[in-house]
């Protein structure tokens, strides 16, 4: 599949600015026409003949020797049809702004760390994710301690208190999203959260046409525990949050979590990615294309940090040898 201006041929894409199609050619804005091609594993441009490899969970891809965007209809339809998507709404440049506003004061980066050439480099990549419901009810009784102290002449007194706690509550959770990429860490995803769930949409496949994208890597069953542990983890801070403030301490003594109903849908989620190599080591940049979230570390050239300590270094000897003049005309 891919998708074409109908006034000059060209590969219309998705504009996060915009919030629609585009073509970067002609200016053109919803002029985008669909052209459905069967692609395989290892297939031919239809724009331009050349060779495209795809990988086993490639869902969208660029050709390298066109930079035409395509999209590979099999793996977004059928079983691989996500229900719902959250389009890009931070574009490559808005991208660039919030990287280079982020770290504008690390001064020990490497020179070329946030260039022109390397930034340009960066993809915009929809990772896919299953996102869980759970209706529960939680049922909890435990023994709240309280704790008086007071002072009568010469005498100090301390009085503990102990209270049967009782909560019963329901709890609706809605789209606990895990991702289902076996490309992007785990801990790195649940970082770039969160995610504002209201701009999700029903997909379409021109939100795909700009950007890469991965089917889902792992059956849904298979990633719930990483749900069932956000669910029960946000459960008790939500009953913690019933009695905080009231008691010193609260001890539990039952807690039983029920569920009584679960769903679980497929979306893909909106991830800008920016890698960057220094010393023969990667660095990996993630930023939320909805929010501008950064997760990633920036590498330390050794030359700045020892520049900037023959610098210090100078100074503070200029410092002591004036002091020294100083005190020598004293």
């Amino acid at each position: 599949m891919i998708y074409k201006c109908r006034n000059c041929g060209g590969n219309a894409v998705y504009s996060p600015e915009k919030h629609g199609m585009y073509c970067p050619y002609c200016d053109s804005e919803g002029s985008a026409e669909r052209s459905d091609e069967s692609l395989g594993e290892l297939t031919v441009c239809p724009n331009c003949g050349g060779e495209v490899k795809v990988g086993p969970h490639t869902a969208a891809s660029r050709c390298p020797s066109c930079d035409c965007y395509l999209i590979f209809n099999e793996r977004v339809e059928g079983a691989y049809a996500p229900r719902m998507i959250l389009p890009f709404q931070l574009g490559k440049e808005a991208c660039k702004l919030s990287l280079r506003d982020r770290f504008r004061t690390f001064r020990f980066a490497p020179t070329g760390f946030l260039s022109e050439a390397k930034l340009n480099a960066m993809e915009g990549v929809y990772v896919p994710f299953w996102f869980y419901d759970y209706d529960t009810h939680l049922e909890f009784s435990g023994e709240g301690t309280k704790v008086r102290s007071w002072n009568s002449g010469d005498t100090a007194y301390t009085e503990t208190s102990l209270y049967d706690v009782h909560r019963s509550m329901d709890i609706r959770f809605e789209k606990i999203p895990v991702d289902a990429s076996e490309q992007m860490p785990d801990d790195v995803m649940d970082l770039v959260e969160p995610y504002r769930y209201e701009q999700l949409q029903a997909f379409d496949p021109q939100f795909l046409s700009g950007f890469l994208a991965e089917k889902y890597n792992m059956p849904a069953q298979d990633l719930e525990s990483r749900a069932k542990q956000k669910r029960d983890e946000d459960a008790e801070k939500l009953l913690a949050d019933t009695y905080a403030g009231s008691y010193l301490s609260v001890k539990t003594q039952q807690k039983d979590l029920q569920v009584r109903d679960s769903q679980v849908c497929y979306g893909l989620l909106p991830v800008w990615r920016y890698q960057y190599r220094y010393g023969g080591k990667d660095y990996p940049f993630y930023v939320n294309g909805q929010t501008g979230k950064i997760v990633g570390i920036p590498p330390v050239s050794t030359k700045k940090v020892w520049a900037y300590t023959g610098t210090l270094w100078a100074c503070l000897t200029a410092i002591l040898v004036l002091m020294q003049m100083i005190g020598s005309y004293l």
